[in-house]
């Protein structure tokens, strides 16, 4: 069998026991596991532990800057990062396997499908969902952005087929409850950049998204769950500009 560049999956948790069996099984084949844990109280870090994970204890710095620490954690300088929520199909394990025998480039993109209201979204935002996840870390890192993190390589980026499975279980209210979070983030770290928001982006982004997601990019083929993913996401973009606009009010009156 020809010789592959060594392969670390990383992973950053909080209490993802219910999650995260299933990712580690899809992880396997990688040559080490490691797990950055913030602080979880329920059976993640004993689960981790029987699947051959090694566990590092990390508080809260937030996600790109999380993720980040987990992958100065790793043994090896290629890096899979996972969510706990997430499965590496069969398919995207040949060809990460495929890649590492004789790289082309320094960081690897590959789609990921996302599972919403117990269907895998196929269309619209929710698919192809693309994330560059597979890189050499000498050669990209992830961001120090609190939320909606990515990886910035530093050169040429290919794509990998073979899908990512985004298996999250949580409730409407429990997405909304998250959706709510990442707005207030997104609205404080435009805000601290300097951005402004106006009455037209509150009124427009919603509808631009609307329009790019669901009509251009066929997400009404997903039904019902198709849609109510898309009409968050439009309140989404209207919440972040609405809470940009009272971060400027306060400005003004302080």
């Amino acid at each position: 069998m020809t010789q592959r560049e060594s392969l670390s999956i990383v992973l950053i948790t909080l209490n993802a026991a219910v999650q995260l069996e299933a990712c580690l099984q899809s992880a396997a084949f990688a040559d080490e596991i490691v797990l950055v844990d913030s602080g979880s109280t329920d059976g993640t870090i004993a689960l981790a532990k029987r699947y051959g994970a090694r566990v590092v204890q990390q508080g809260w710095l937030g996600f790109g800057p999380q993720k980040q620490y987990a992958v100065t954690q790793a043994a090896h300088d290629w890096v899979l990062c996972l969510d706990a929520d997430e499965r590496v199909t069969p398919e995207l394990r040949l060809s990460i396997e495929a890649a590492l025998i004789r790289p082309a480039a320094g960081a690897y993109r590959f789609a990921r499908c996302n599972r919403f209201l117990g269907r895998y979204l196929r269309h619209g935002e929710g698919y192809p969902d693309w994330n560059l996840r597979l890189f050499d870390r000498r050669r990209a890192r992830w961001s120090a952005d609190m939320v909606h993190e990515n990886v910035a390589a530093d050169g040429p980026v290919a794509t990998l087929s073979g899908d990512l499975l985004h298996d999250s279980a949580e409730t409407i209210a429990s997405y909304l409850s998250k959706q709510n979070r990442y707005t207030t983030l997104a609205a404080e770290a435009a805000f601290g950049a300097g951005k402004r928001a106006s009455g037209s982006q509150l009124l427009l982004s919603p509808l631009v998204r609307f329009v790019k997601f669901y009509v251009v990019r066929l997400g009404f083929l997903d039904g019902l769950p198709g849609f109510i993913h898309i009409v968050i996401g439009c309140f989404n973009s209207f919440t972040k500009y609405a809470k940009m606009i009272e971060l400027q009010k306060k400005e003004a009156h302080s």
